[in-house]
């Protein structure tokens, strides 16, 4: 068993055990609500059935966060896909994996993060933002030391990555404000936004890990080939 894998069902275990701002709606519906978060966790969760890989999310994320000013008029951005929030991975045999920010109830990212929190704010260089939920970066108190991607990496989905310009964090989910704009433009309807369930079958699962448990119920018998 991985580092990961031992880290994530402990995670689970203490959920499980703890109950502390947990409410059980069904048998494996989690709301996590306290005084800290005022409010349900949410996060974008994929049907990789439906799934093509036609990469829309990326490019709608993209041109939503990188807005371009013309004629004095503000519109959406170009779109370059490799600038999204959610990011789509494609294997071989075929098998295609958006990769977006599981919104994890415990934060691993926050906590691994050694700036000194803000006297007022209370917010570290990355953070849960108060209104939305989302974890979000600010970026003129990062030391770019890299410990919330390595924390991501090692036992979340891995999909905080440092510019390798800037040395600041990355590809970190902001919901858009509350009205992600990869679930609205999605055409085949893989995306929603709903309440973090850390039971869902794929939570906090890399895009690797994902593409193996796919191709064993798509190919099985067949060896998983990083496209």
């Amino acid at each position: 068993m991985t580092h990961k894998e031992t880290s994530r069902r402990d995670f689970l275990k203490k959920l499980a055990i703890g109950g502390g701002g947990v409410v059980v709606l069904g048998k494996y519906h989690f709301l996590f609500g306290n005084e800290a978060t005022n409010g349900i966790l949410k996060a974008i969760v994929v049907d990789f059935d439906k799934c093509t890989g036609c990469r829309t999310c990326e490019t709608v994320c993209s041109a939503f966060h990188y807005p371009v000013e013309i004629n004095g008029e503000i519109l959406n951005g170009l779109g370059n896909p490799k600038l999204g929030n959610i990011q789509v991975y494609h294997y071989n045999p075929d098998v295609d994996v958006p990769s977006v920010c599981a919104n994890c109830p415990d934060t691993p990212c926050v906590n691994a993060c050694p700036v000194t929190p803000d006297p007022i704010s209370g917010y570290k260089a990355i953070y849960r933002d108060e209104v939305t939920q989302a974890i979000r970066t600010n970026h003129d108190v990062c030391i770019s030391c890299g410990s919330c991607a390595d924390i991501c990496e090692t036992e979340r989905t891995g999909v905080i990555k440092m510019n390798p310009k800037t040395r600041h964090p990355e590809h970190i989910c902001d919901h858009c404000g509350g009205d992600p704009q990869c679930v609205k433009n999605c055409p085949y309807g893989a995306l929603s936004f709903r309440e973090v369930d850390v039971n869902r079958t794929y939570f906090g699962l890399s895009p690797e890990e994902i593409a193996e448990e796919l191709f064993e119920r798509y190919y099985s018998g067949e060896e998983v080939i990083n496209g």
